[in-house]
């Protein structure tokens, strides 16, 4: 018998808290070595230079005439403070909530009462007590919109336009696909790879422009790809607790409708952001772009169950997990956008994408198998080549 198996349980028990102590000793000793730097200054006091200042402008809103509304956070290492503003070149008057000085990751709200000019472009310049200064400009002079009935209920019918609509309409190619021969079934899953790949490349591009926004101390890239990689590693999970059996068709589309809504939330941001920021005629111009760029998305949905209709409530949930984020990213990119929680929820949509990808990868993969063919054959590549293009070409839409 082991020595571990004489013991008893109180003697077990005794151990387990001699262990917690013993983890808890480096700890302790921690704790006074950071408070000996702090208090002494790592014994560099005399040899220490000037305070290292650094402000994120976060948000420029422009709530009526004559007023400009300037959030901002303190991603320095020490606290700041910001005595004076400049708009346009000259000194004026403000208000700061809740105070000018910002503690390190502090937050404060500058209100300016400045008479802009509607349709122009002003620049607002913070300026620290040491005399650092940090930027903003706001390119185009509108009134932000505020909530209210009638424009929630545009900002939903924008994100239908964006989302519901252009997924709906691919759908109405099933009937179609359905009459599809084997090895068309093999070009049209190809096909859904290649739109996914090119979604979660474009989804990282999307979380990246948002992590530029963060402050530093957000770590914008880092986060992305961590987040991503635990999303895909949790579903890869998920995945396996179905002990070897394989993916059902109806599970990938799914799967494919949640990557897909993810991606499309991201869209529904920049369209609601553009319209807040006052740039109307970027956002209509998105609206069109994304219409037409989004109508393949709704095939590589439908591609998976081809061989099996789940019927029309199926097909309704599908619909509404693609295409319903873009309304709810309208609505929070028009009234309330916050950058953390859209890098957030993007980064989460490259990883839901790549899994699906290694999924319909794996159904391609058994499809090549059962018809005696090569995985890497001329129709499983044309497919895959055929929509990265499809999505390449759509996307000159909505780049600018």
């Amino acid at each position: 018998m082991s020595e571990q198996a004489q013991q008893t349980p109180s003697q077990r028990g005794h151990l387990r808290g001699i262990a917690w102590a013993l983890a808890l000793v480096p700890l302790i000793l921690l704790g006074i070595i950071a408070t000996l730097i702090v208090t002494t200054e790592g014994g560099l006091s005399e040899l220490s230079g000037p305070p290292v200042e650094q402000i994120s402008i976060q948000q420029i809103t422009l709530p009526e005439l004559g007023r400009i509304v300037v959030a901002v956070v303190n991603d320095g290492p020490q606290e700041v403070t910001i005595p004076q503003v400049l708009v346009d070149e000259a000194y004026w008057s403000f208000s700061a909530e809740p105070s000018t000085t910002l503690p390190r990751f502090g937050r404060a709200t500058y209100t300016i009462d400045y008479p802009w000019v509607a349709e122009e472009a002003h620049e607002v310049v913070l300026v620290t007590e040491l005399g650092a200064t940090f930027a903003a400009e706001i390119p185009v002079a509108v009134q932000s919109p505020q909530p209210s009935t009638d424009l929630f209920l545009r900002f939903g019918l924008v994100g239908l336009y964006v989302g519901i609509v252009p997924i709906f309409l691919g759908m109405l190619w099933f009937p179609f696909m359905r009459r599809l021969g084997t090895q068309g079934m093999n070009f049209v899953l190809s096909l859904t790879i290649g739109l996914l790949v090119f979604l979660a490349i474009g989804t990282w591009l999307d979380a990246q422009e948002f992590a530029a926004e963060l402050p530093a101390f957000w770590q914008g890239v880092p986060l992305i790809v961590f987040i991503a990689l635990i999303a895909l590693g949790t579903l890869i999970a998920v995945s396996n607790l179905r002990h070897g059996q394989e993916s059902t068709p109806l599970g990938i589309a799914y799967r494919i409708a949640l990557g897909i809504g993810l991606h499309n939330l991201g869209e529904g941001l920049a369209i609601g952001a553009s319209f807040a920021l006052g740039e109307a005629a970027l956002g209509t111009f998105l609206i069109l772009g994304f219409t037409l760029h989004n109508i393949t998305e709704g095939v590589g949905i439908a591609a998976p169950i081809v061989r099996k209709n789940p019927g029309l409530r199926h097909f309704a949930f599908l619909l509404l997990l693609a295409g319903g984020p873009a309304i709810l990213g309208t609505w929070v990119g028009g009234f309330a956008f916050n950058p953390v929680l859209a890098t957030i929820f993007l980064a989460i949509g490259v990883g839901a994408i790549l899994q699906v990808v290694w999924e319909v990868g794996k159904l391609v993969v058994r499809e090549s198998a059962r018809l005696g063919l090569p995985v890497i054959s001329w129709i499983n590549l044309g497919g895959v080549t055929a929509g990265l293009a499809i999505m390449y070409f759509t996307a000159f839409l909505v780049k600018f």
